[in-house]
């Protein structure tokens, strides 16, 4: 929101300076949906989840090891289901 520019010199300022432009010019609410930033967070924070249940796979073998994200990424949508409201139509 209160973003500046960065100074060209720095390295990924072009890019930067880019996206605080079409954020200006579109709004920050269609910037959003056109660069697909909310989509992105969102991943980024499920990820941030998914290693909070441990850093490291205990299984050596990939299908084991398949199998152990699995049953994490399980665990999540679990706590996450708890946490979404039913909503029920009234009349």
């Amino acid at each position: 929101k209160n973003a500046k520019p960065w100074k060209a010199i720095t390295a990924g300022a072009m890019a930067r300076n880019e996206a605080l432009r079409a954020a200006k010019y579109l709004g920050r609410t269609l910037w959003r949906r056109w660069s697909g930033y909310h989509r992105r967070s969102r991943i980024e924070t499920k990820m941030h989840c998914v290693k909070l249940l441990g850093q490291r796979l205990m299984a050596r073998d990939f299908d084991r090891q398949v199998a152990e994200l699995q049953v994490r990424i399980a665990v999540l949508n679990g706590y996450t289901a708890l946490g979404i409201p039913v909503t029920e139509a009234v009349g």
